[in-house]
């Protein structure tokens, strides 16, 4: 890499502010319903049994509505595409410290980002094989899988199989429909939140219907069953809730492209954290409520858990029309999802950190189209991998680098541009940062010495990355000190 590489591009046209209230929140809900709600009840159940698992929702779900208050007010500070990079570059010093955080930052996103919307359309792949029966024997007898054991009962895997090409021309396909103007992107998002709500208020539907209070409620466990670390548990299944989770920041990323993001944005990422809490905690009850939590455990329920919801209270047509609707909720997560983490290296681009050519703006659709190309072919590699413990080191990937990183973000903007205008405040601060604090670090710590081990390394390797970056490029902290910010 050289200098030319990173100076900053100056023909590109600007991005188009297109996005109102509307089309804010269906870009982040949509990326959060995903497969997540519907993939993780399982998973959760597996570490935090019967009606404890509640708990991880609900926890989880205070600790984003803290930590949704910190995006808002840096969102609506510093609207601009690209998000946290650009809150860590301009909070902690944008010629030193700043330039060290919001690298780390883009490390980081270049891997986790892909890796969430891929898992994306790992489940959409999984999911299809419950429409029909032919289908998932045809499946199962040409898939081929590649494991590798990293820990005791731990492993990472790749598979290559028809429901994966399935999955990866979904992937294909939302490259396409993203490469045109961010009205349509609004628009088509709109149309696609419908249809994930959709989906989500026919399970509740049901599950009212057929809720059963001393299934959902069930507390009795033997004594195998109950977890020998009730705090060890109660982290791990958080940590599968905030992977359902996230994506209730997914608008900050296009903070360039939204109409009055002051007022947009934080309204916007608020109303989305307090939707996906609330219903997810539902879709929970209703689906607990019919199906026993023991028997939602083995294979091959909990691969596709809502398919035997639907199939117990209505029959089998009913558990394959939620199977389409479910590949259409994964579909709508990775399309939006790719359209904001799209904006990352095109923003760290614009600013010279990195490659130049990442830093085009598309001339008529006005879109980073060639940092929409990077992040849409790392995703389409990931889809073929297995995540299931992959979806914890995501997360432990990001913790130290983007949440607690803005925990102190939004402090030291406080503090240090106390003259810059603060369109929107979160409210009670401090207490939002010090419970979104406590409780990222508390998920970090809780979810055992591999994936602790995973973030800082990830950590680690970036730093040095970095160090190398700009030792050869002559800037800080290798140039000479010409005064602080």
């Amino acid at each position: 890499m050289n200098s030319s590489d990173l100076q900053l591009p100056t023909s590109h046209p600007p991005l188009a502010r297109s996005l109102g209230f509307w089309e804010a929140t269906a870009i982040n809900i949509t990326q959060i319903v995903g497969a997540g709600v519907f993939a993780t009840i399982p998973l959760i159940l597996g570490v935090l049994p019967a009606a404890y698992a509640l708990l991880a929702w609900l926890v989880a779900g205070v600790l984003i509505l803290a930590d949704s208050m910190i995006w808002g007010e840096l969102g609506a500070a510093l609207p601009a595409a690209g998000g946290s990079y650009h809150y860590l570059l301009e909070s902690y010093g944008r010629s030193r410290w700043g330039r060290l955080m919001s690298f780390l930052f883009v490390w980081q996103i270049l891997i986790s980002g892909p890796l969430e919307i891929g898992s994306g359309l790992v489940a959409a792949a999984q999911f299809s094989t419950a429409i029909d029966p032919d289908y998932e024997e045809f499946d199962k007898k040409q898939t081929q899988e590649i494991k590798v054991e990293i820990a005791d009962g731990k492993e990472i895997g790749a598979a290559f199989g028809p429901s994966r090409l399935f999955g990866f021309a979904l992937g294909v396909l939302i490259l396409v429909l993203l490469y045109r103007r961010v009205t349509t992107l609004g628009q088509l998002s709109l149309v696609f939140l419908l249809g994930v709500l959709g989906t989500i208020v026919w399970v509740l539907i049901e599950g009212a219907i057929h809720f059963d209070p001393s299934l959902a409620f069930d507390t009795s466990l033997s004594d195998t069953e109950r977890p020998a670390h009730f705090s060890l548990a109660l982290g791990a299944g958080m940590a599968f809730a905030i992977y359902s989770y996230f994506g209730y920041y997914n608008i900050c990323y296009l903070g360039g492209e939204v109409r009055n993001p002051a007022r947009t944005i934080p309204r916007s990422i608020l109303v989305s954290s307090l939707a996906v809490v609330v219903l997810f905690t539902l879709v929970h009850l209703a689906i607990v409520g019919v199906v026993p939590w023991r028997e939602a455990l083995p294979k091959p329920v909990s691969d596709n858990l809502t398919a035997e919801f639907m199939k117990r209270v209505e029959g089998q047509w009913a558990a394959v029309a939620v199977t389409v609707c479910l590949v259409g909720s994964c579909f709508a997560s990775a399309f939006s999802g790719m359209l904001g983490y799209s904006r990352v290296p095109y923003a760290a681009a614009r600013e010279g950190h990195f490659f130049n050519w990442f830093g085009s703006v598309h001339p008529r659709h006005q879109i980073p189209h060639r940092a929409l190309l990077l992040i849409g072919v790392m995703v389409l590699f990931w889809s073929f991998f297995n995540l299931d413990t992959i979806i914890t080191a995501l997360i432990v990937t990001r913790i130290l680098e983007q949440f607690v990183a803005q925990v102190f973000a939004v402090i030291l903007l406080r503090n240090l541009q106390p003259n810059r205008p603060r369109p929107w405040r979160m409210w009670l601060y401090p207490l939002p940062c010090l419970i979104a604090l406590f409780g990222w670090l508390f998920v970090y710590v809780t979810t055992g010495q591999l994936f602790i081990l995973i973030g800082a390394s990830t950590l680690a390797m970036g730093i040095v990355v970095f160090l190398i970056w700009t030792k050869r490029r002559g800037d800080w902290p290798f140039a000479v000190r010409r005064g602080d910010d």
